[in-house]
């Protein structure tokens, strides 16, 4: 079984903000597992199967048994009989009558039967076994779990109230019936957590829009000629499957016959169709916009791009950034500490400060109900989230939530030349002729670069097509000598030789020049030009508008790398840098300052690794993911500036939203505690305070980035 295959995905409901998540991870990290994954926004828990130490129905088991609910891919998790709606419709119709007759109090108007001790237990009560079921269930599974929750602060909140308005009642004293608070407190919380959720939903999107990219059916081609329509998830490595104009490729693959033109927009963000032909790569997911074509499955489930993309952002929005680790140790502490200050408001209250016990008791339900480890625990995840999520819908990809806040933070940028800062593809820019010998010399480079593959030959092939007239040199016994270029012999026994490393005699050719020869002599000498990016100038121009540091790293000459410097504004530049080179430079800038290099994630693996953070360009390929921390899908660095702003943004986000959670708890706490709050108004406050962060990270998917 392989290390994918070994994976398992579970759905839990249940969870309510990050402590919930941490509490499974916890119980199964202490069994043993490895490579466990919980998400409290997209319930998903997952991890290695390990059976030698807990079986999967064990983990099932102590899952549920911690107070979450797994749910079945065949069931509708939506609509159970008992939903988190259905609880809130119902304490929400009992609680009414309590909230507003409690309204008409304080405004001076008596409903009698409304105050009736016994109407009021008759309210409360199905609200009061709603809420308990619900909070104390999260509540007993975060105690086990070593990390208690907010719902622990709710449960003794409003049992507290209820506990003391049943001792009013036995006692026939109104002045103990807080009956209404307790119906209060939970059905506001209740409603806070209703808002928090259909908000959460929509920090999701990134992960869902990936995963309706998937296709669903495929055509699997038999041995016998004949073919049958199978699920996604049952196409094998080695399977040949057919795919018809107008569908989707089903999968990673190669075609083996047929050609199409192929739509890859929504995986690359390349808005042109790219022609494929017998021999050529697709992507799954890619939608065939003309022909059709039998292919080889080369990779299924998480090892399509399509897969690495989704585990890529998935596992990006689960990662914790460095900021977030004083939330945590808060967070950590955080329930006890506003328990010892209820206990501390109700005992001083009453024995210190005499107040009645009712009113030091409603003063330490107040300090409950308004504290709120909840914000502290989303302000991350939830922006981390949505910032993640636009980058992916621009074809960016990160390694880790915490790739976002250490690029923000990143003062040199460090772009190698060829085939990132310009395109990699070379044009003749001058051609230096032996006098005499320019139809001679122009027939012979045509005539010789036919029979090499590499991309200059190529190039020189297309621009001397049309020029290679007026001379036959005969038959020629050709050869492509590795690392120096093409040798040819014609019937006469004169030797050709064309190349990058090949000199003649006056010192013609070398790094970027080509030089032709004939028996070692000078015929022409070729001066190629790589073409800048579109982009290159005005990605630049944003960096240094930025205050920041582009350099540029590359093992061409001296020349053709100031000649590009030069074009781009970029005064710090490095040529003619070896492999190891170019690993002292980067050790150099990264000790002065956090440093990126940008790549195509294939050669400059090396230097990516050793940068603060690697960038590559190479596009949606295995290697570019493995090899740099950002990963640029459709090759264009105008896609570098945005990923710099929403970093920026997303960072600021958290600092924001951890900003008001701190500043909420230190004002709200010692507010409640002197008795200025009342605890129905304290749950108001309390659920509202994660709607703030949520809402705050939200605005991230549409929030303007400079």
């Amino acid at each position: 079984m392989s290390k994918q295959e070994n994976i398992v995905e579970l759905q839990v409901e249940g969870m309510d903000c990050n402590n919930c998540a941490l509490t499974i991870s916890r119980y199964l990290e202490r069994k043993g597992l490895e490579d466990v994954y919980v998400n409290f926004q997209t319930k998903e828990v997952r991890f290695r199967r390990n059976d030698e130490k807990i079986t999967l129905d064990e983990a099932r088991k102590g899952i549920t048994k911690l107070g979450y609910t797994l749910v079945e891919p065949e069931k509708d998790e939506e609509s159970p009989f008992w939903s988190f709606d259905k609880k809130l419709l119902l304490s929400a119709i009992f609680t009414a009558p309590l909230l507003i007759n409690h309204l008409l109090m304080v405004a001076g108007v008596h409903v009698h039967w409304l105050n009736n001790a016994w109407v009021q237990l008759g309210l409360c009560l199905p609200v009061f076994l709603t809420g308990g079921l619900h909070f104390g269930r999260s509540a007993w599974s975060s105690v086990k779990g070593g990390v208690p929750n907010m719902d622990v602060l709710i449960f003794i909140g409003s049992f507290s109230a209820f506990a003391y308005s049943m001792v009013g009642l036995v006692l026939n004293n109104p002045d103990y019936l807080f009956f209404e608070t307790c119906a209060t407190i939970i059905t506001l919380v209740l409603l806070g957590n209703w808002m928090e959720r259909r908000a959460v939903r929509q920090t999701t999107t990134a992960i869902t829009e990936l995963s309706k990219l998937q296709v669903q059916k495929a055509n699997l081609i038999l041995p016998d000629g004949s073919s049958v329509t199978i699920n996604q998830e049952e196409i094998r490595k080695g399977d040949t499957l057919q795919v018809n104009d107008g569908d989707k490729v089903p999968t990673d693959g190669k075609i083996l016959a047929g050609e199409a033109t192929l739509d890859e927009s929504m995986l690359s963000g390349e808005s042109l169709p790219v022609e494929k032909n017998q021999g050529d790569p697709v992507i799954g997911a890619s939608l065939v916009t003309l022909g059709n074509f039998r292919m080889e499955a080369t990779a299924v489930g998480r090892d399509t791009v399509l897969g690495q993309m989704i585990e890529l952002v998935k596992t990006a929005q689960q990662d914790k950034p460095p900021i977030q680790r004083l939330a945590d140790r808060i967070s950590a502490v955080f329930v006890p500490v506003v328990l010892g200050i209820a206990l501390l408001t109700v005992l001083g209250g009453h024995f210190i400060f005499d107040l009645p016990f009712s009113k030091a008791l409603m003063n330490g339900i107040a300090v409950l109900v308004i504290s709120c480890p909840c914000a502290m625990g989303l302000a991350t995840p939830t922006a981390v989230m949505v910032g993640v999520g636009r980058l992916a819908r621009n074809g960016i990809l990160v390694k880790g939530g915490k790739t976002l806040e250490v690029f923000a933070g990143i003062r040199n940028f460090v772009f190698d030349k060829t085939g990132t800062l310009t395109t990699g593809e070379f044009k003749v820019e001058k051609v230096e002729y032996k006098a005499g010998q320019e139809s001679r010399a122009n027939t012979l480079i045509y005539k010789l670069e036919q029979h090499s593959s590499h991309p200059i030959a190529k190039s020189l092939t297309r621009e001397f097509a049309g020029k290679a007239n007026g001379y036959d040199p005969g038959p020629l016994s050709v050869e492509e000598v590795k690392g120096r270029g093409i040798r040819a012999t014609d019937t006469n026994g004169n030797v050709f030789e064309i190349g990058t490393a090949i000199e003649a005699a006056d010192g013609a050719g070398g790094m970027g020049s080509i030089a032709l020869l004939e028996n070692g002599e000078h015929l022409a000498t070729i001066t190629l030009a790589d073409q800048l990016r579109p982009d290159a100038g005005e990605a630049i121009r944003y960096l240094q508008a930025q205050q920041l540091h582009p350099v540029i790293l590359s093992g061409d000459r001296q020349a053709k790398t100031a000649q590009i410097a030069g074009e781009l504004g970029i005064t710090d530049w490095y040529a003619e840098q070896l492999p190891a080179q170019k690993l002292t430079v980067i050790e150099n800038l990264s000790a002065r300052n956090p440093t990126a290099m940008i790549g195509d994630g294939i050669n400059d693996a090396p230097a990516l690794a050793k940068a603060t953070l690697g960038v590559s360009l190479s596009g949606a390929t295995g290697v570019a993911m493995q090899s740099a921390q950002i990963i640029l899908l459709n090759d264009r660095l105008e896609n570098l500036t945005k990923a710099i702003g929403i970093s920026k943004a997303t960072v600021r986000t958290i600092r924001q939203s951890l900003y008001w959670a701190f500043a909420y708890n230190i004002v709200a706490i010692p507010i409640a505690a002197m008795g200025f709050l009342n605890p129905m108004w304290g749950a108001l406050f309390m659920a509202f305070s994660d709607i703030v962060v949520i809402g705050n990270a939200v605005l991230l998917k549409t929030r303007k980035i400079s």
